[in-house]
């Protein structure tokens, strides 16, 4: 299947997000290997405009997300460009979230193809994905308190949700990365494969959901998630905790130290305050 004819379709993204069909999948690359994929305002905008094209064709049964490059899948937001105050603000970001993936609840299945670490928000764009399969080299981990912030995207919430709980909060309270292999144990991939594998895996998972009737497999989506209306209605208050408790820790003195000490390349001096 990844050898089909592909058909690239445009995005506001331009060269930070690739998509292209290929049958009825869906395939969108982060496409900033030199930055590890890290998101930024175009890959925001390259992604959300992806999964509306999506969820609103008909011929597009799959989609599948994935990183270039054979380092990182996602390395989370671009610091730099945070640090300079760029945001984006197209209204339709509060919709689709960080990435425009992690709240852009769409009524296709979406497998994430990781080709490298995902640590941060890629392990977020992970963890809203309804499937995964990860290289061998892969990891993944909510480093975020390492550097005075939190899991912002919704790993705080969603990663006991999908493993053990006390494996994730130990995860999520020291910052450890969790290797491809543990991953698999835990159940938050479905496949590990060596790298020159991953894409056929994620498109061979990809047909077996296509032998089934579309219509069938997006309602079982959309049930399974708790989908109404493009929204997962369970959430709510967990993305309504998460942005009130962001709102303190983004103006804390630890999370300013956090983000001068990982600039510097040195140890925090945390004030707990």
């Amino acid at each position: 299947m990844t050898d089909s004819a592909a058909v690239p379709l445009p995005t506001g993204g331009g060269d930070a997000v690739r998509v292209e069909r290929r049958g009825h999948v869906l395939l969108v690359t982060i496409n900033r290997p030199e930055a590890r994929n890290a998101v930024n305002t175009q890959v925001t905008l390259g992604i959300g405009e992806a999964l509306d094209h999506a969820d609103g064709d008909p011929d597009v049964w799959v989609v599948i997300i994935t990183g270039a490059g054979d380092r990182s899948f996602c390395a989370g937001q671009d610091l730099k460009e945070a640090a300079a105050g760029i945001r984006f603000d197209d209204p339709r970001a509060a919709r689709w979230g960080f990435a425009g993936f992690v709240q852009h609840a769409i009524s296709k299945p979406v497998i994430a193809a990781v080709n490298g670490f995902a640590l941060g928000g890629g392990t977020e764009i992970v963890l809203a994905s309804d499937l995964a399969v990860a290289v061998d080299t892969a990891s993944f981990g909510l480093p975020e308190v390492k550097r005075g912030i939190y899991a912002g995207a919704g790993g705080a919430f969603r990663l006991g949700r999908q493993i053990p709980p006390k494996i994730a909060m130990e995860a999520l309270l020291t910052g450890e990365p969790i290797p491809a292999a543990t991953a698999l144990q835990l159940g938050l991939v479905n496949r590990v494969v060596p790298a020159e594998e991953l894409l056929d895996a994620a498109f061979t998972l990809a047909e077996r959901i296509m032998a089934n009737a579309p219509v069938a497999v997006q309602a079982s989506k959309r049930i399974a998630r708790g989908i109404t209306d493009g929204a997962v209605v369970a959430e709510r208050d967990d993305w309504d905790r998460s942005a009130a408790e962001g709102k303190v820790i983004i103006a804390s003195a630890d999370a300013a130290e956090g983000m001068r000490a990982f600039a510097e390349k040195r140890a925090p001096q945390w004030q707990g305050k």
